[in-house]
């Protein structure tokens, strides 16, 4: 009969399978052989009495059974490191690896420098930093946690929030031509950048004191980047409603105009997302209250407030 310390091994053998994504992937992590990795599997699938991983030459699928088994194992596994942390006279750093899914431009400009810090404050961890835009799939991707901006959580997840980040309407100076739009509505008279993530067919606008007003647009380009809406709008082809970050030095510069600056697009929310269950592991925690720290003050303020 196997031992508790056996069962766990083989628990921690499966969580990094499926986080890898291929038993040689897996091996490398481990640093033991493909051949040892595969044994564990046979030896939990065993335990179970049924497959827990459909395996072939191209990929790697949990089955139903798997996917069960994978929340509560990451959960048992969270629970154990939780268990010999507080034996230890002093907590230790979390170690370990983290797989987060971040958006492609929020991800890059505004999440590196928190991440860079978490990292060297823990030597031990390590983080898979995947750049994603779509939903995230915690199980089908093996991720432990991710950051969203905008949009609301959905199925099983704890919803942590970050901050916000404020949206602005603007154009450039080649494109307004001394036009100065001084209602929502003229500015239908203009060409439209779409941010399809957020926005394609119509703007839901609010002004300083609550008004709101909703504008159609028909968009002579949509795209899910935010830095090609802003080199878009920058080259004169229309108006767009982006995230005040992106284009703050633009318009303090003049490359920008900000329309109509009692009127905004409503604030995205930024979210961390985890799974729910299983609880979070140490080094999660340790993540999380990383980004909270980082985020704790307003980072990206309305450009003309």
């Amino acid at each position: 009969m196997s031992t508790t310390s056996d069962r766990l091994q083989l628990m921690q053998t499966f969580i990094r399978i499926v986080e890898a994504g291929s038993l040689s992937a897996a091996a490398r992590q481990l640093g033991t052989t493909q051949p040892t990795v595969s044994r564990r599997l046979q030896a939990l699938e065993q335990q179970f009495g049924q497959p827990l991983i459909q395996r072939s030459t191209h990929a790697l699928r949990l089955t139903e059974m798997g996917e069960r088994a994978l929340e509560r194992a990451k959960a048992l596994a969270a629970d154990w490191e939780d268990f010999e942390q507080s034996l230890r006279a002093e907590p230790a750093r979390p170690t370990g690896l983290l797989r987060v899914q971040v958006p492609h431009a929020f991800g890059q400009a505004h999440l590196i420098a928190p991440l860079v810090r978490a990292l060297k404050e823990a030597p031990g961890l390590r983080v898979d930093w995947l750049l994603n835009d779509a939903t995230p799939n915690f199980i089908e991707q093996g991720l432990d946690c991710a950051i969203r901006v905008g949009g609301t959580a959905q199925g099983a997840v704890v919803a942590i929030p970050l901050a916000s980040v404020p949206r602005v309407l603007v154009a450039s100076p080649e494109l307004l031509a001394g036009r100065t739009p001084e209602e929502p509505d003229a500015l239908a008279e203009l060409p439209w950048i779409a941010i399809s993530t957020f926005y394609r067919q119509e703007l839901q606008l609010e002004r300083d004191d609550g008004v709101r007003h909703r504008l159609a647009i028909r968009p002579v380009l949509a795209t899910d980047s935010l830095y090609a809406t802003r080199e878009a709008v920058r080259l004169g082809l229309g108006a767009a409603l982006v995230s005040g970050w992106t284009v703050q030095k633009d318009i303090a510069e003049g490359r920008l105009v900000r329309l109509l600056p009692r009127w905004r697009g409503a604030a995205l929310p930024v979210h961390l997302l985890y799974p729910n269950p299983p609880a979070p592991s140490a080094r999660l925690r340790y993540f999380i209250e990383a980004m909270r720290r980082s985020m704790s003050e307003p980072l990206w303020p309305d450009p003309l407030s």
